[in-house]
């Protein structure tokens, strides 16, 4: 069952059709119809289904991304996802859900790598990653050569100190 078959269901649940209409309408069996409509709460007489919907919307027992059911410890609020990754997924699904307002979005070119991104919040932004203000503040050029030169001069000498039949705990450890 794809998302477009999903929606479907709910539309025509949501305006009071049976479990067969709906199976003929969109393509599929009474059973697969029947079985997402007891998951997402569309379950019961197709009338009062439309009136719990709008009543569980304010406050979900399943998640708004994969319809798995939410769980609450004793003392947590409101929820609308089952975990993080559901979450993270459905906001990057529908980012035009979001409120943040476009004047605290900021546009700018990495110090680094000199690749334009946009930071929320965050006026004085610099890098765009993490990756790339650890090499601009740490690293130079003179460093990175200095350390492959290094590797191959450490290679040679494990490779000179080899004796045959018998290894070696440099040659254990040859560097790549």
């Amino acid at each position: 069952m794809n998302e477009t078959m999903e929606r479907q269901i709910r539309q025509l649940r949501l305006k009071g059709l049976g479990y067969k209409s709906i199976g003929l309408a969109v393509g599929t069996s009474k059973e697969n119809v029947r079985y997402y409509c007891r998951k997402h709460g569309l379950d019961g007489r197709a009338d009062l289904a439309a009136l719990n919907f709008e009543e569980r919307k304010k406050n979900p027992d399943v998640c708004k991304h994969c319809g798995a059911k939410i769980i609450r410890n004793r003392y947590s609020g409101k929820k609308l996802f089952c975990t993080d990754r559901c979450r993270r997924r459905w906001w990057s699904a529908h980012p035009e859900k979001s409120n943040k307002s476009k004047e605290a979005t900021y546009e700018y070119e990495c110090a680094f790598c000199k690749r334009k991104f946009l930071a929320y919040g965050n006026s004085k932004r610099k890098y765009c990653c993490h990756e790339c203000y650890i090499q601009d503040r740490f690293w130079t050029s003179q460093d990175v050569a200095i350390t492959e030169a290094e590797i191959k001069r450490r290679q040679e000498l494990a490779e000179q100190f080899v004796i045959p039949g018998k290894a070696t705990q440099l040659q254990d450890k040859k560097i790549s």
